[in-house]
């Protein structure tokens, strides 16, 4: 059993910078492959960014060369270190937790990968 509690949300003005963190609770985390989600009113969960047991990052196009995705082994944490933000990044961030993936397992940037997920914390950029 993991359980994820993320922070750092907030609002922020379009082109400003945002870090967003998750801990986790339960687990080996160095055995676990970490992603981040966000969703909109309306809209499906939509994958952003994922980091390996490994290390390897995989990113959405949107996220590519905007967003980063450190993890922290010995604090058992996953950021997302957002930078210029638009206020279509505007939504709920979801931290999700991939205990399955073996040390060679790609990322898909799909929700069914993940078996657990945190509370959500809310970004809201304005332009």
């Amino acid at each position: 059993q993991v359980q994820l509690v993320e922070s750092g949300g907030g609002s922020v003005q379009a082109g400003g910078s945002l870090k967003l963190s998750c801990v986790a609770r339960g687990g080996t985390f160095n055995r676990i492959s970490m992603g981040w989600f966000r969703q909109s009113p309306g809209k499906e969960r939509e994958f952003v960014a994922d980091v390996s047991r490994s290390g390897s990052t995989f990113y959405s196009d949107s996220a590519k060369g905007r967003f980063t995705i450190p993890r922290d082994n010995a604090r058992k944490t996953v950021s997302l270190q957002m930078s210029s933000l638009k206020p279509e990044d505007t939504g709920a961030y979801y931290c999700a937790a991939d205990v399955t993936r073996i040390l060679t397992g790609l990322a898909q940037g799909l929700a069914q990968q993940y078996e657990y997920w945190g509370q959500g914390t809310q970004v809201t950029v304005s332009s």
